[in-house]
């Protein structure tokens, strides 16, 4: 029987040796002093060996003790070097269909834009991943996706909380459709987090107010590539990320168009924006600022990365329009207000120029060139009227016209 002291003082030897303590188990003891401990036993008569662990990572009783426990299978008929195996091969099996290996899997597989992308993997890695990551998929249950919205839940992240679960109901469905869950248990879950309060984008649509705000616009005396980008979120009223990632080799200026590819839309269709006059004089004026480089806004700390997210909405707030009267999204339901019920455009240009999923009857979806000379006259009336705001405060009355169909 070997102690601790014995292994200790043990000096190394001059060729492999064997250090017996009973019932198999024994230390090999290498020249370059390292100790492994070695189990030798038969099995269908056969003569075998397990490894069992280092000295003195695995010290005297550890190994002892999964000796017992290597005789016990023996003893019930089982080979423990086989044991072993399916253990290891069951773990693996076990890791490789973990939620965050499945989920970091689906997540590679979507076209988002990059902004978004960057936001769902960090709520994924700091509220998800540390706390159901590594349990299988097909073992998950409800009440731990309930768990994890309740954490966040309870630090007052409601919205987000109901995000996240979205996405983890969507891994879930993923997992079902790639064989490694029977089931989605997610969406039992409907109704157990707090309903997130209604949240609107703050906008102008008197248009008085409106003038206003374009005058403090034709004023403003910060960067003049904010001025630009504040100019034509009033004149496009694109989403504020498609504005911000704009790239020069996206515009045709003599053609007075702007090409959105589909990688940055929300719909992740490819998007066509007329320009009128008042826009492509913008941006050639633009372009001796920021044309040799890729964005149309550059970053002010790198001409590679596009402006910053909350650049116009600061802008804004330093003309002193605050968070509840104005934001940078809130031109688009400035927009799609006045020219409906101001102007009186017909629902479905101003819905197509929005970006919005606009259909027709047969429920086809429109493509990116549909009514593009009505929607081209539309952007530049919608300027002309700006210009009138901006210039006299002069209101156009709103118009009668024929209440038809709105798709």
């Amino acid at each position: 029987m070997l102690t601790d002291t014995a292994i200790r003082k043990a000096p190394a030897p001059e060729k492999p040796r064997k250090l017996a303590d009973g019932g198999g188990l024994f230390l090999l003891h290498s020249p370059n002093g390292s100790k492994w401990w070695r189990l030798k036993y038969r099995f269908g008569g056969k003569e075998k060996l397990l490894s069992l662990g280092t000295y003195p990572d695995t010290g005297l009783a550890d190994a002892r003790e999964k000796r017992d426990a290597a005789r016990k299978l023996l003893a019930a008929g089982i080979d423990p070097g086989e044991h072993r195996k399916a253990e290891k091969a069951a773990g693996e099996e076990r890791a490789a269909n973990s939620f965050e290996v499945v989920a970091r899997e689906w997540l590679g597989k979507q076209t988002w834009v990059e902004h978004y992308r960057v936001k769902v993997e960090a709520w994924m890695a700091n509220d998800v991943y540390p706390y159901i990551g590594g349990r299988p998929v097909a073992e998950l249950s409800a009440p731990e996706f309930l768990r994890v919205g309740r954490r966040m839940e309870e630090r007052g992240a409601i919205e987000s909380a109901h995000r996240v679960l979205q996405t983890c109901g969507q891994v879930m469905r993923y997992a079902i459709a790639t064989g490694r869950a029977d089931r989605n248990p997610v969406a039992d879950l409907k109704g157990a987090i707090a309903s997130p309060a209604e949240r609107h984008h703050a906008a102008i649509v008197d248009p008085l107010v409106l003038g206003g705000l374009l005058r403090a616009i034709e004023g403003y005396t910060g960067d003049a590539t904010t001025r630009a980008a504040l100019k034509l979120s009033a004149l496009l009223f694109v989403r504020p990320g498609e504005l911000r990632h704009a790239e020069w080799t996206e515009f045709d200026l003599d053609a007075g168009e702007w090409n959105i590819p589909a990688g940055k839309m929300k719909m992740r269709q490819p998007h066509l924006v007329p320009l009128c006059d008042q826009a492509v004089a913008t941006l050639r004026e633009l372009q001796s600022l920021t044309g040799r480089g890729q964005y149309v806004f550059p970053g002010g700390r790198s001409p590679r990365r596009p402006m910053s997210n909350n650049a116009i909405n600061a802008a804004l707030r330093r003309m002193g329009y605050g968070t509840d009267v104005m934001t940078a999204h809130g031109f688009r339901a400035t927009a799609r207000t006045i020219l409906d019920e101001v102007l009186g455009y017909r629902v479905d240009y101003i819905e197509h120029q929005l970006a919005h999923a606009v259909k027709d009857p047969n429920g086809r979806a429109y493509n990116r060139t549909a009514h593009l000379p009505e929607r081209r006259k539309m952007m530049q009336g919608w300027a002309d009227y700006l210009d009138s705001l901006r210039v006299d405060g002069k209101v156009i009355a709103i118009k009668a016209r024929a209440r038809g169909v709105r798709w």
